[in-house]
This record gives C-alpha cells, structure tokens and sequence, in this order.
C-alpha cells in the first residue's frame, strides 16, 4: 500500500520560510519521479515542482521559479520542498504526489497523492 505523508506546513508571515516533507512508502522510491501540488480554494491542483527519480531533471512553475527549491533523498524515501519569501498567494494545502506518465506539470500524471499540509502566510 503506497503512503505518501506531507509534514512542516504551518502559519508564517510574509517573507519567511519553510520546508515541507513529504515521506513515501510502499513503493520503490528510488524508480520514482514525484511532485509537489498545491490547492488553494476551488477543485484544481495547481503545480508547483517536480523531480526526476535521480535528480538530474528538475521543474518548478513561474510563480515559484527562484523562491522555492525541491530535492529527495532516496536513502530515506523522503522529497522536501524548500520554500524561501513566500508571499500571501503562496498560501495552500500543498501535496506531495508519485509520477506515473505523462507531463510532470500536470495532476492526471500522478497516481499517488498525500493528503497534504497547509501553509498559511499572512501579510
């Protein structure tokens, strides 16, 4: 049974950092491209970064391009994502999810997903 848990959400004002975990289980994490969602209000999951099982191939969107960081370690099956100045409209549940075909910047390619962790950023 694949189990992907997302830890280090929380309420941080603008400007400040945090660094979100995300654990996974239950499946060869190694062989594993994964990404990062978020979902502010209404139904759609916005991307937010994705990395390669090895690391040589990452992706982030434009909103996040310099501010935010993604990295693994597959000693520990963990993926992080590092997240610097954020800003109000940073604030989401953000989800961490495994790739299984298709664009890394699209949900419907992921077939894994956590339940997420909130972060809160007020101005």
């Amino acid at each position: 049974q694949v189990q992907l848990v997302e830890s280090g959400g929380g309420l941080v004002q603008a400007g400040d950092s945090l660094r979100l975990a995300c654990a996974a289980s239950g499946l060869t994490f190694g062989k594993t491209a994964m990404g990062w969602f978020r979902q502010a209000s209404g139904p759609e999951r916005e991307f937010v970064a994705a990395i390669s099982k090895y690391s040589d191939t990452i992706y982030y969107a434009d909103s996040v391009k310099g501010r935010f960081t993604v990295s693994r370690d597959n000693a520990n099956n963990t993926v992080f994502l590092q997240m610097n100045s954020l800003k109000p409209e940073d604030t989401a549940v953000y989800s961490c999810a495994a790739f299984k075909s298709g664009d890394y910047d699209r949900s419907r390619s992921y077939n894994y997903w956590g339940r997420g962790t909130q972060v809160t950023v007020s101005s």
